[in-house]
Order: structure tokens, then C-alpha cells, then sequence
């Protein structure tokens, strides 16, 4: 009698361990934590408890640059889902949906992208944290079409969902502020993108959530890269080293890339080694994905030119 509640408490301390390190620490960290938790609920029976390891399995990887484990974690919760009248089941298979469409996109696949979020808005069944990353990921999709009308769109919808919850959606706030930086540099608005960058920021500073402050601080350099602001140097040289720090590699590569070219003529060494940085985490993100991803991913153009450079 006693094995259960003890295998129960593990649990849930796995569960809890590996979601405070994918969001608030180094995905990696996560990794080791969800693998155990994801082995000890299929033990034990607990298919709830599977599927939400396994999910935030995916995000850890994902975060981390390790998109083909991603990928071979979050399609099977996917297909499960739609097989399924279980709403929980569905649930997970929504959020899953929505991590892959992340992937996709963080390989320049945005069709593939938009097709995830369209399986995970079908899967979350009006439940609104589902239907936000489906909507937002489809705004972001949008974006990567050049289709500006469209993504506006996906963006009101998810700017409704958020501004009916509380504080508790920090996530889904720090989210929605990236995303309307896209929108406006889609839109030709540096200014605009800066403004919505630096909010992110600040709000991920405040959920102390170092991999998000990363990335907004990547969406900023851009912006202010795109609006000649002499900031943007500094800017992206933060972003790169916090997300070195957490060995999240799509924000790593981005960052250097962007870096180094921007500091090729005024400071050559330190742009050797921000586009040596940043060939090393497109390599290691190139060798964790199956061949016909990986060859596409690395025949981008951007890719392919930082690799060549």
C-alpha cells in the first residue's frame, strides 16, 4: 500500500522538477527529469500523467534545439489525440501540435508549420490555453507567408483569449508581445516591434523565465537592427549569451548570425567567433534531425550562407 502513494509523490515531484527547468531554467536540465517521469506514469498506469510528461518532454527538446527528439516525442501524442474521444487526451495532443508547428517553423518549414496549428486548433475543443497556442501559432505561420492580413487576424483572436485571463498567463502574454513584434516588422514598423520586444522582455524578467527573456531580447535586437538603432549590437550580443548560458540553440544561431554579420566591419574578431558560434549550433541542430530534414534544413539560404561564410 504504501508503493503507490510513493510512486504518486515521485511523480509529481518529476512532473514539477522537469516544468520548473523547461520554463524557468535550462530546457536541458528538463530533459533527464520528464524522460524518468514519462517511464514511471507508464508503470504505474497513468495515461494523464504520460501524456503531460511527454508534452513537456517535447518543449524541453524543442527549446534546447533538439528538434528531431522533439518531433518523435510530440507526433505520437498528435495522432493519438485524434483518435480519441478523451478530453484530456485531446488536450495534450492540441499543446503537442502546437510545440511541432513551433519546430516546423523554427526550421523555416511554414506551411508544414500551419498545418500542425490547424490539427491543434481541431484538437483543443474551444479549451482556451489549446486554442491560444494554435491561434498564435498560426499568426506566426502567417508571418512566415508574408501574409500580413492573415496573420492579424490569427493575432486578434489570440489577443481576445488572453486578455480574458489573469496574470497566470504569463506565457501566453510574453507570446502574444513576440508575435506582435513579427507582425510589425512584417508590416515595415521597427518602432512598433521594439516597443512589443522590450514588453516581453520585461514581463519574462518578471516570471523570471530566462529562456523567454532570451528570445524577446532576440526579437528587440532584430527590431532595433531593423530600425538603425545602435543598440541592436548590444542587444543581440545579451540575447546570444543568456541563451548560450541556457544552451537554447534557435535562439544561440539567430543571435550570432545576426551578430557577426552585423559586426563584420567594425569589429572582425569578435565577428569570427559570433559566426563560428552560430555555424556550431546550426551543425548541432542539423545532426539531431532525420536526413530529409536535415538536408533541407541545411540548403536555407540563411543557413547555407552562414555555413559557407
Amino acid at each position: 500500500m504504501t508503493e503507490q502513494p510513493a510512486a504518486a509523490e515521485q511523480l509529481a515531484a518529476l512532473l514539477a522538477a522537469g516544468e520548473r527547468a523547461a520554463f524557468h531554467g535550462p530546457p536541458g536540465a528538463a530533459v533527464a527529469e520528464l524522460e524518468k517521469a514519462v517511464v514511471l506514469a507508464q508503470k504505474s498506469g497513468r495515461r494523464a500523467e504520460v501524456t503531460a510528461a511527454a508534452w513537456l518532454l517535447g518543449v524541453a527538446l524543442s527549446a534546447g534545439g533538439r528538434y528531431g527528439g522533439a518531433l518523435r516525442v510530440l507526433m505520437p501524442l498528435v495522432d493519438a489525440g485524434e483518435n480519441s474521444t478523451a478530453a484530456e487526451t485531446r488536450l495534450f495532443a492540441a499543446f503537442a501540435a502546437a510545440t511541432a508547428a513551433s519546430v516546423h517553423r523554427g526550421l523555416g518549414r511554414h506551411p508544414a508549420a500551419a498545418l500542425l496549428d490547424q490539427r491543434g486548433l481541431a484538437l483543443a475543443d474551444s479549451q482556451a490555453e489549446a486554442e491560444f497556442d494554435a491561434r498564435l501559432g498560426l499568426a506566426s505561420d502567417a508571418v512566415g507567408q508574408q501574409d500580413l492580413d492573415a496573420a492579424r487576424a490569427s493575432y486578434a483572436r489570440a489577443d481576445e483569449l488572453v486578455a480574458a485571463h489573469d496574470e497566470g498567463w504569463w506565457r501566453q502574454r510574453v507570446r502574444l508581445e513576440w508575435a506582435r513584434a513579427e507582425i510589425a516588422l512584417l508590416a515595415d514598423d521597427p518602432d512598433e516591434a521594439a516597443v512589443a520586444a522590450a514588453s516581453s522582455v520585461e514581463q519574462a524578467e518578471r516570471a523570471r523565465a530566462p529562456r523567454h527573456v532570451a528570445k524577446g531580447l532576440l526579437f528587440q535586437g532584430v527590431a532595433e537592427l531593423s530600425g538603425g538603432n545602435p543598440e541592436a549590437p548590444g542587444t543581440l550580443r545579451r540575447a546570444a549569451t543568456l541563451a548560450e548560458g541556457l544552451s537554447a540553440l534557435p535562439v544561440v544561431w539567430q543571435a550570432r548570425a545576426l551578430l557577426g554579420a552585423l559586426l563584420a566591419g567594425a569589429s572582425g574578431e569578435e565577428s569570427a567567433r559570433s559566426l563560428a558560434a552560430a555555424r556550431s549550433a546550426v551543425l548541432t541542430i542539423a545532426a539531431d534531425l532525420p536526413a530529409e530534414l536535415r538536408d533541407e534544413w541545411l540548403a536555407r539560404p540563411n543557413v547555407s550562407a552562414l555555413l559557407e561564410g
